[in-house]
């Protein structure tokens, strides 16, 4: 049987990774095999494209640029660790997925939905998530949790609050268009509660 393939979605401080690594270990509990993934990144090829989208100054790419670089990685992270795993019988948890895409270069940017859709057409065909989980909060609350993080991986971090408010609008805009995929959950609140409302989110939706 074909394993189900969840995503993590938000701007950035969301809480994406903790929610995914409780999550991971949550199924595991309950029999589950679940595999750990990211983008940008998640595959040898993709992680090496990572780098060049995640440091470096704010001007580095243009928006198609950027979005051209991101479909390329998901590409092969897709082939080479999604799909695999998927077809092995494991569930897939990913921090981002296409929908990354959407909000940062189609909305943040401002690159369209058309352009970003029709590239997603060609890296990745109709394949989507089971279900994908969108972490929502304040855009200033979420770049302060991130810039607590530190790091070199925050060129998107330094992007400034209009371009955050713009992305947070585009998950928002996208849970909205695909409701029967896509669960928003307030992520201002604790760790554990905002995984309390993961685990029932997949629960109801996935049938865990």
């Amino acid at each position: 049987m074909r394993g189900r393939f969840i995503t993590f979605e938000g701007g950035e401080g969301a809480g994406k990774t903790t929610q995914l690594r409780l999550l991971v270990e949550a199924l595991g509990a309950r029999g589950v095999t679940a595999v750990a993934t990211r983008e940008p990144g998640g595959s040898a090829g993709a992680e090496d494209i990572r780098r060049l989208l995640v440091e470096g100054g704010t001007g580095r790419w243009d928006g198609l640029t950027e979005l051209l670089l991101h479909c390329a990685a998901r590409r092969d992270h897709l082939l080479r660790t999604v799909l695999p795993a998927l077809e092995a019988g494991k569930w897939v948890v990913s921090d981002r997925f296409a929908d990354s895409s959407m909000a940062y270069q189609g909305y943040g940017h401002g690159v369209g939905r058309a352009a970003v859709e029709a590239l997603h057409e060609i890296a990745i065909g109709d394949f989507r998530p089971d279900l994908t989980l969108v972490l929502d909060l304040p855009v200033e609350a979420g770049l302060a949790r991130a810039a607590s993080r530190g790091g070199a991986e925050d060129r998107y971090e330094r992007m400034g609050v209009a371009f955050h408010e713009r992305l947070r609008q585009g998950f928002l805009d996208i849970a909205a268009r695909e409701p029967g995929r896509c669960a928003v959950i307030d992520a201002a609140r604790g760790p554990e509660a905002v995984h309390r409302a993961v685990i029932a989110a997949v629960t109801e939706r996935l049938g865990l």
